[in-house]
């Protein structure tokens, strides 16, 4: 039996003794959980831990517990990450962590609900997620209607369709014809909607003149694009808002990140309000970077602009179900989302968590020490701002163990991404939330024990 435990090739005895999948799937544990996870997965588990047991991993008589501690923890394959990477808003690990009332609304909508039904009249209800629209309006009044895709990029789209889609040109500065990650290229998905790109100024430089000589008749819209994930400095010149607005074209401004009103600690990030007060007459906004919600494309500005946009066939392509209507009212509506307490969370705070932390995981004997650091905002917004942060050193060897760990796979405790910096591994609290303090030491705890 020893041999067994040190991978030695088992007798046919052996092989003869590990128990068959029906008798294993009528284990009461693994019963219980085909009503969780489903029997595909239940009898997935059951076959790994049978390999095992082939393989001489495990003896006969431990195929059960084995198939136990194989089952995942939800039916889905995604797995719990705690974000210590210092990156607020980490396109990677799904960008905005929501809220606790965003996460309520979201269950409470995931069985049947009155998503367009009127409970009053027991009839059709005439406009589909109005809850969201109405918090939309009263965060931003300057919106004289506002609407709701599926990602900023279809607003762009949707935008580009309705507006231009015939042939028409939407007018941009060649300084805004940004790329935003994995190839993403913002002309080649304005071009795909039929409409045509008149590109004006340079990438340094673009004035109101340059966009003032290309319009015509063709013109469909001029667009200004917030260059979220990149800075360009020296010799630049940029037209504003209130420059293009007095042109009396239709003007698109695409703010990126999200903020629906300007934010002290980000005077360079544009807000949606003011950009509609400047006169912008659409506004297109994420859901799921700065403004802390779930993945979704923001719509917000003139009404009969807004209305022609969400009646053209588009629309209902691109519309967003009743999960993300229900996260993002909440969003809006609720108390503060963690990016957003994350933004202002003071660093003396942050260093009473390190301290208590480090504190716990040294009368462990692991090595922690407490050291400053800076994150950043990430997801695309305000580029090359840091916000002063406190993390914890630790080893370097343990971050592949926090990331995927036999205690992560095992559904013991959530992975941790943090990241690695002068031979440490460094985990910056900006960036977690405070209720996964006592989360986050267990983690590493388990960690440094397998």
């Amino acid at each position: 039996m020893d041999d067994l435990a040190h991978g030695a090739e088992p007798d046919r005895a052996l092989l003869r003794q590990i128990p068959r999948t029906d008798q294993l799937l009528a284990d009461p544990r693994l019963r219980l959980a085909e009503d969780r996870l489903g029997r595909d997965l239940v009898k997935a588990a059951v076959n790994r831990a049978q390999g095992r047991a082939r393989a001489g991993e495990i003896t006969p008589d431990r195929v059960a517990d084995a198939a136990v501690g194989e089952l995942p923890a939800t039916a889905a394959s995604l797995t719990p990450v705690i974000n210590a990477t210092g990156v607020l808003v980490h396109t990677n690990l799904g960008r905005a962590p929501l809220s606790k009332a965003a996460t309520d609304a979201l269950l409470a909508a995931a069985g049947t609900c009155d998503v367009e039904f009127d409970l009053d009249s027991g009839a059709r209800s005439r406009q589909r997620g109005r809850g969201v629209i109405e918090a939309l309006r009263r965060a931003v009044p300057a919106a004289g209607a506002a609407g709701v895709v599926n990602n900023n990029a279809a607003a762009l789209v949707l935008a580009a369709t309705a507006l231009a889609g015939d042939g028409r040109e939407i007018v941009i500065s060649r300084g805004e014809l940004i790329e935003i990650g994995d190839r993403f290229r913002l002309p080649d998905l304005l071009a795909s909607t039929g409409a045509r790109l008149r590109e004006v100024g340079t990438t340094n430089r673009t004035t109101v003149e340059d966009y003032q000589q290309a319009l015509s008749q063709r013109t469909g819209f001029i667009l200004k694009v917030h260059p979220s994930n990149y800075r360009v400095e020296g010799f630049t010149r940029q037209a504003e808002v209130t420059e293009l607005a007095a042109l009396n074209v239709t003007l698109v401004h695409d703010i990126g990140s999200g903020l629906l009103a300007p934010h002290p600690l980000l005077p360079g990030e544009p807000d949606a309000a003011t950009s509609l007060a400047q006169g912008a007459n659409l506004v297109t906004a994420s859901g799921d970077k700065l403004l802390g919600g779930p993945q979704a494309g923001i719509l917000l500005g003139d009404e009969p602009l807004v209305r022609t946009l969400l009646r053209h066939p588009l629309a209902r392509a691109l519309r967003v179900d009743k999960l993300t209507l229900a996260a993002l009212e909440a969003t809006i509506s609720g108390p503060l989302p963690p990016v957003a307490r994350s933004l202002t969370t003071v660093t003396a705070a942050l260093s009473d968590r390190a301290e208590r932390i480090a504190a716990t995981l040294t009368a462990h004997d692991i090595p922690a020490r407490v050291v400053d650091a800076e994150a950043a905002v990430g997801g695309g917004g305000a580029p090359g701002v840091t916000l002063p942060s406190v993390a914890i050193a630790l080893p370097a060897e343990l971050a592949p163990a926090l990331r995927h760990g036999p205690a992560v796979r095992r559904g013991e405790t959530p992975a941790v991404a943090g990241r690695v910096a002068g031979g440490a591994l460094l985990l910056d609290l900006r960036s977690v939330d405070p209720a996964d303090d006592e989360r986050l030491v267990t983690a590493v705890l388990l960690a440094a024990g397998d």
